[in-house]
């Protein structure tokens, strides 16, 4: 598993090349650029929001669930989630390009793009397909391509997500920090892709203040979200525990509501 990244990465890399050969990166401008207006991320006032992931598949988990991408997003776009995360990476996670599209057009919640994103084609791939946001890994990317790609985000008004895994991803990623981004810390190990809670405690500290922090993987109960909201965490990302429970919105809800009642509780 230590290849992961690397595979993902390179898989990528071949996605950028043959978008880029079958329509070319002016075409996929003007698409992106005429494409209908992104949903505008909302945070609400109440200090804890969700970003709800249509997750079918992952690399540790297989096969999640057998409901088609657009009807979870449905379901999920329902629970209050502040966004909806789609998975577009085709060969561990089961995504595809048109799982966004479909999901944009249905949902009125702003859509990411969830992705190992290389090349700022993908980009305007992700905003031509009606996507709102993108994710961005920060280990996959120099400081310039990351402030690269992060600026075009911006410039097409959408939302970025900037990922770290480890204390060393921040060297790549405190080159945007002076851009409105929110920065989400996974808990997951890329080596054994176990999730080590431990991490949003070690990272949060050393992420800016300013900026929203959201914790990805490790959040499956309520009892995760309080503890994420207790640490300080804005947001959670959460996929798999949604995609698997019978009444993913109702799941959703419980998340939400408990990360909001433990900031409701916490001194200001």
């Amino acid at each position: 598993m230590a290849d992961f990244l690397a595979s993902m990465a390179a898989s990528s890399r071949l996605r950028a090349d043959e978008a880029r050969a079958k329509l070319g990166g002016a075409e996929l401008e003007r698409r992106a650029r005429n494409a209908a207006p992104p949903a505008p991320l909302a945070l609400s006032d109440s200090g804890f929001d969700l970003i709800a992931e249509a997750k079918l598949a992952g690399p540790s988990q297989r096969r999640i669930t057998r409901r088609p991408p657009a009807a979870l997003a449905v379901e999920l776009a329902g629970s209050g989630a502040v966004a909806l995360s789609i998975l577009t990476e085709p060969s561990a996670f089961a995504g595809a390009l048109s799982h966004l599209e479909v999901a944009s057009r249905s949902v009125s919640v702003p859509t990411m793009r969830k992705d190992f994103l290389v090349d700022p084609i993908q980009v305007l791939e992700a905003r031509a397909a009606g996507a709102s946001g993108t994710l961005l890994i920060a280990r996959l990317l120099d400081p310039a391509l990351l402030a690269e790609m992060t600026d075009l985000t911006l410039s097409l008004g959408m939302f970025v997500l900037v990922e770290v895994f480890e204390a060393s991803d921040l060297d790549v990623a405190s080159t945007v920090f002076d851009r409105e981004i929110l920065v989400g810390v996974n808990a997951r190990d890329l080596a054994t892709l176990d999730v080590s809670s431990e991490r949003h405690a070690e990272l949060l500290p050393s992420l800016p203040a300013h900026l929203p922090a959201v914790a990805e993987s490790g959040v499956i109960a309520p009892s995760d979200a309080r503890r994420v909201a207790e640490l300080g965490y804005r947001l959670a990302l959460v996929g798999t525990s949604l995609a698997r429970n019978p009444d993913p919105a109702a799941a959703a809800r419980a998340l939400i509501e408990a990360g909001r009642a433990t900031m409701a509780g916490s001194p200001s």
